[in-house]
């Protein structure tokens, strides 16, 4: 009689399908959690190059700026950032144009920040070799975020991004910044 129902047991396929299910659902969960997270991270990361293209793009329109204009490109720059908390946005927007006294030198004309530090005024900037035209300046746009994960489980704390880039004034050799 116990061989008799041992094997009836053993043929039975009565709920197996809920048992591995029971067994890989924990997995194919926290497959699904890990891939929201990578996704959000990568929507992050493409928003932040984004605004760093977008910041000196804005800037490098006009021949002339104000810090009111550069605070005004700032707010749009956190709405590109939306819904990611702008309040981690790091973000430099640099003019830099020919060291006059060294050749192959660049300097700092002008520079406003959101939540870190400008660059000084007239202190040396490294730039790539050819960005900056003889006679010329380049906006230079850098971007800092820390993105926060929702969980903890697949990134272990906030993940670092940073971007930069480099637009060419379109209307003038250079951007003013009469009270930068």
């Amino acid at each position: 009689m116990f061989r008799r129902q041992l094997r009836h047991y053993v043929r039975s396929a009565e709920g197996i399908s809920a048992v591995e299910f029971a067994l890989i659902a924990p997995l194919l969960i926290t497959i699904l959690f890990g891939t929201i997270e990578v996704c959000n991270a990568l929507i992050c990361r493409q928003k932040i190059t984004t605004v760093a293209s977008s910041g000196s793009d804005l800037v490098a329109q006009d021949s002339a700026i104000t810090v009111a204009q550069i605070n005004d490109v700032f707010a749009a720059l956190n709405a590109i950032v939306y819904p990611y908390p702008s309040a981690g946005a790091q973000i430099i927007i640099t003019s830099v144009k020919n060291d006059p006294n060294h050749a192959g030198q660049y300097i700092v004309d002008w520079s406003e920040a959101q939540n870190t530090t400008a660059h000084t005024k007239n202190a040396s900037i490294t730039m790539p070799t050819g960005i900056v035209p003889t006679g010329g300046s380049v906006i230079f746009s850098e971007v800092t975020y820390n993105y926060a994960p929702i969980t903890t489980i697949f990134f272990p704390g906030s993940v670092s991004m940073s971007d930069h880039f480099y637009s060419k004034p379109r209307k003038s050799s250079f951007v003013v910044c009469s009270d930068c």
